[in-house]
């Protein structure tokens, strides 16, 4: 296929081309992948100016797109894509095989630093969901800014860069820049842009940046970053989001609001923080969508309210082929065994055969969870119905898994229906991802006012 950039496309092409480091916080859909390939081509094969160049990507990601991806373009014909994945021993053959881009999966990063130390062979770097790397306390972030000065381009993809706020752009920025920018340290950049919100007399819990703080960084980030926005620049089909409210029975609901209690005063609203805030909605989310895991990890099903409904949208759609979001294992087991007495052909998100078997519109209901289809799949050729069986507090997942059908080359309306337990911890998620603000901050509000609500409920009773 030829290959004819749009105006923007050609734009960040020639940034790549021209600078040593810049980050692509391009929004879904516009093509990072392209435009990347695209530039080190011409760096490889017109100026020389590169030798190997390393794309670091998710799992899914590096097993199926870049390799893609490639093969798709006639311009592209030359770059030899080898993938650096399984096993230790098929990894060290992938990367003495002679080839251009390299791909590895995001969680063998540490080990590639180890194998190569000092004697690092890879003169460009692509880090595909810079945002992956948001965490300055992760291996993998600390393995890349020991060897960051052994590689001489650096380029960042994501459409997400800031998902929980500004404080995750540093340890991103930081792998572009080496520091030049937001600083050398963490503490430097808070220290210059945020104040503490909520603290203890030892630690801080939360910070909020200070005023004015956003156009500073941005003002700073100005000639390093790219950041476009889809709806700018394509003419996408339209996208329709549906809420279905779905009714547990009365003893349901009671039952439901038994249990939320016990888990709510189990804590103080005082003490509630990120992990206990997990633990509680992870357990009121599984009982909105019909089931729980008990101590021992056994599954108890509660109701079958979610996959009635889930049934019904099946049924409604026609034969249209479905993408549906499951949040617990046991969500996708329960989805299954129902599926399996249907005549649907019924496939899980596992590789490239996968991908490929939906793209062709072989499979009628493809089953993902969204931290494995989040990031660069292309599936917008095999449907157009999402389905959110059970939600997740994450909106950085939320919009990329949305992102793989509302992409650039869907010809259809994109339907997203959402499965929203009425009067449950259901409500409260889908309220936090509507406002596409910090879902996790939210969430903690919720929790706390909510432990509130039953604590003055039970004083006037």
């Amino acid at each position: 296929m030829r290959f004819i950039p749009h105006a923007y496309q050609r734009y960040c092409i020639n940034r790549l081309i021209a600078e040593y480091a810049v980050g692509l916080f391009l929004d879904m859909g516009l093509g990072k992948t392209v435009i990347t390939l695209t530039a080190v081509n011409d760096l490889r094969y017109n100026r020389f100016l590169v030798c190997k160049t390393l794309v670091i990507a998710p799992k899914k990601v590096a097993e199926d797109t870049w390799v893609r991806e490639a093969g798709k373009w006639d311009h592209l014909h030359l770059l030899r894509i080898v993938p650096v994945l399984g096993s230790e021993k098929k990894r060290i053959r992938a990367l003495n095989t002679p080839g251009d881009v390299y791909v590895l999966s995001r969680d063998n990063v540490v080990w590639l630093v180890e194998h190569y130390q000092n004697a690092w062979p890879f003169d460009m770097v692509v880090i595909d969901e810079l945002s992956s790397f948001k965490s300055h306390r992760a291996k993998r972030f600390r393995s890349l800014k020991q060897i960051r000065g052994h590689i001489k381009r650096m380029v960042g993809l994501t459409g997400t860069p800031a998902p929980n706020g500004l404080i995750d752009l540093w340890a991103q920025v930081y792998l572009l820049d080496g520091g030049a920018r937001l600083g050398r340290t963490l503490s430097a950049y808070r220290d210059q842009y945020f104040a503490p919100a909520s603290r203890s007399r030892t630690q801080v819990f939360k910070y909020v940046p200070l005023p004015g703080a956003k156009e500073q960084i941005q003002e700073c980030l100005r000639d390093l970053c790219i950041s476009l926005s889809a709806e700018d620049y394509l003419t996408l089909p339209e996208r329709i989001d549906n809420i279905i409210h779905v009714q547990l029975s009365e003893k349901g609901m009671e039952e439901y609001h038994r249990f939320e209690k016990e888990m709510l005063l189990e804590v103080d609203e005082e003490t509630i923080d990120a992990g206990s805030a997990a633990v509680l909605t992870n357990k009121l989310l599984q009982y909105c969508n019909g089931a729980i895991y008990d101590s021992d990890k056994n599954v108890i099903e509660i109701h079958n309210s979610k996959l009635e409904a889930f049934q019904e949208i099946v049924e409604s759609s026609q034969g249209k082929h479905i993408l549906v979001f499951y949040n617990f294992q046991h969500d996708r087991d329960r989805l299954l065994i129902m599926l399996r007495k249907t005549k649907l052909s019924i496939s899980e998100l596992k590789g490239p055969e996968t991908i490929e078997a939906w793209n062709q519109g072989e499979t009628d209901i493809l089953l993902a969870h969204p931290a494995s289809a989040a990031y660069g799949l292309n599936l917008q050729a095999g449907g157009n119905v999402i389905v959110w069986f059970g939600l997740n507090w994450s909106l950085e997942l939320y919009q990329q898994a949305n992102a793989r059908l509302y992409r650039q080359g869907q010809k259809e309306n994109v339907v997203i229906h959402h499965l929203v337990t009425v009067g449950c911890m259901d409500e409260r998620v889908m309220e936090a991802l509507q406002d596409k603000g910090q879902t996790q901050a939210g969430l903690l509000e919720a929790l706390k006012a909510r432990v509130r609500e039953i604590k003055e409920e039970k004083a006037w009773n």
